[in-house]
């Protein structure tokens, strides 16, 4: 029929295209795998010396967390289905392990009585009276003997028929490796031999030390009374399980344990002189605020802490902002080479910055008073309001130079059309500021002005380099000065600086005093920004 397809036309064939076999479930063993597996066999063998150091120590909590951590590393970095977690695992394990645990433990030890008499647990309390507690037997061996040291543990190293066995008050004696010279130990493996001349400065310390002989606390242990030679002393007390007190084999005085104190404590009151950490409560909570010894200092370094953290930031930013106004002038010849020496004081690490104008204050020898004020006796850092001013200046100098870098780039993002046109209205240079440039500034740099203040809140470094926090209060007990915040008082507190006793659980609670303090300020002057970013 006319006009009707009978037929179509036929249409030309796609090319057939031949795919390869694939296998999907083949594993890609490239070079980027084998070091990953480098990396995460470095990983797993830090985790395992972890896990045995806290099994060993009996620290089962620390022994739980780095498991699940190091189980929690080999699925996401083995796993194809936790893409996401690869970038983000990094980050929550050091989150954990340096700010969750660090804030976890420091509020644990802040409800105890950890401190100088009370370090150990309570079975190593009871293990190092008992060595404590001893005589000399008659007629013991002696043994050649040196003095040796482990970290911070004092030790001794004998020679026991040929063979060399150290140990410390906390490990008992073991045989090592070491040199023997004419029948004296001049080495000895794992441990440094301690000269002469500190042992002068350390008698008392090394004529008190006892190290066990045995892990058997009955067996005795070695002690010294002239530094060279060794004797076998054996304990006069004995610790009853019945009644869970230590009884003197000479006086047949009893000592019973007291959970609340921590000590072992006779009828009479006497204590014995090594406890054990037991919870207190909030006893160093009230300490802080009801004790005389910490409440008048802790009331007198609070308000300086405030006031040199305002100050701090106060000084800083507005000799910043002022140096930031006048290099960001067009106008200006040589602002990339003005700017440049601007910076160099942010240059230098601040405790050697610190370090360096606490010579140059010397009142003595420094340069400022020797040169600058022709040999004058400016007691820069020995008078109370000289050396707080002396504080406020070296901190100006150290941190004006970041205050100019933020306000620099925050006016540079500022547009000029606002000051011109109020420039054409008949303002003034300080009107412009003063409504315009300032409001503007302030929205960008509130949030750094807020960490700078939470900063030099804690500004261990200027304070310890520069005062070491004083002078001293005269009228206080604890070492405590006119200079310091509540971080150097903290660290004065905690005994770290060896000029107080040891009291770790008092310090952690008056950091967590200064957490609660600085978070409370931090959290209202954000919700300030945020009202006058909403008002812009």
């Amino acid at each position: 029929m006319a006009g009707k397809h009978t037929s179509a036309e036929p249409s030309a064939k796609a090319p057939r295209v031949e795919r390869k076999a694939t296998t999907p479930h083949a594993r890609s063993w490239s070079a980027g795998f084998f070091v990953k597996l480098v990396l995460m066999a470095v990983v797993n063998a830090l985790g395992i010396y972890v896990l045995i150091s806290a099994a060993t120590a009996s620290q089962w909590g620390i022994f739980a967390a780095m498991l699940a951590l190091i189980l929690a590393a080999d699925y996401v970095y083995f796993s194809k289905r936790t893409l996401a977690l690869k970038y983000l695992i990094p980050g929550l394990a050091f989150l954990l392990v340096f700010q969750i645990f660090v804030i976890a433990y420091t509020g644990y030890v802040a409800f105890t009585n950890y401190g100088d008499r009370h370090m150990l647990t309570k079975e190593g309390a009871t293990d190092a009276l008992l060595l404590r507690s001893v005589e000399r037997v008659p007629d013991s061996p002696q043994y050649p003997l040196v003095v040796v040291e482990s970290g911070d543990d004092l030790g001794f190293a004998i020679l026991d028929n040929g063979v060399i066995r150290a140990g410390t008050e906390t490990q008992p004696l073991e045989e090592v490796d070491g040199v023997v010279v004419d029948n004296k130990i001049t080495e000895v493996s794992g441990y440094d031999i301690v000269n002469l001349s500190e042992l002068g400065t350390r008698q008392n310390e090394v004529t008190e030390l006892r190290v066990p002989l045995t892990d058997d606390t009955e067996d005795g242990a070695i002690g010294t009374q002239t530094g060279g030679t060794g004797f076998v002393f054996q304990t006069t007390m004995h610790y009853d399980e019945d009644l869970d007190a230590l009884v003197s084999d000479k006086t047949g005085k009893v000592y019973v344990a007291n959970g609340d104190t921590g000590f072992f404590e006779a009828d009479d009151g006497e204590t014995l002189t090594t406890g054990w950490r037991v919870n207190v409560g909030f006893d160093n909570f009230s300490k802080a605020f009801a004790d005389q010894r910490y409440s008048q200092p802790f009331v007198k370094v609070l308000l300086w802490t405030f006031a040199f953290a305002f100050l701090s930031v106060a000084t800083t930013f507005l000799l910043g902002m002022f140096l930031a106004l006048i290099m960001n002038d067009e106008r200006m010849r040589g602002r990339k080479v003005y700017r440049t020496f601007m910076l160099l004081p942010y240059a230098f690490p601040a405790f050697m910055t610190a370090f360096l104008f606490a010579g140059m204050m010397n009142p003595k020898y420094g340069f400022i008073n020797q040169v600058l004020l022709g040999g004058a006796n400016v007691p820069w850092l020995t008078d109370p309001w000289l050396a707080k001013f002396s504080v406020i200046f070296v901190n100006l100098w150290m941190g004006f130079p970041y205050m100019f870098l933020i306000c620099t780039g925050a006016l540079q993002s500022i547009s000029s059309d606002l000051n011109e046109a109020a420039e054409i209205d008949g303002a003034s240079g300080f009107q412009v500021w003063r409504y315009i440039t300032m409001p503007q500034l302030l929205t960008q740099v509130t949030p750094l002005l807020i960490a700078s203040f939470a900063f030099n809140f804690n500004n261990f470094n200027l304070i310890y380099m520069l005062t070491r926090g004083g002078p001293r209060f005269s009228d206080a007990s604890v070492p405590v000065g006119d200079t310091d915040i509540l971080i150097s008082m903290v660290y004065q507190i905690s005994g770290l600086s060896g000029q107080a006793a040891k009291n770790y659980g008092l310090a952690s609670a008056m950091s967590i005093l200064i957490f609660l303090i600085v978070g409370a300020i931090s959290m209202y002057s954000f919700r300030k920004s945020k009202a006058m970013e909403g008002a812009q």
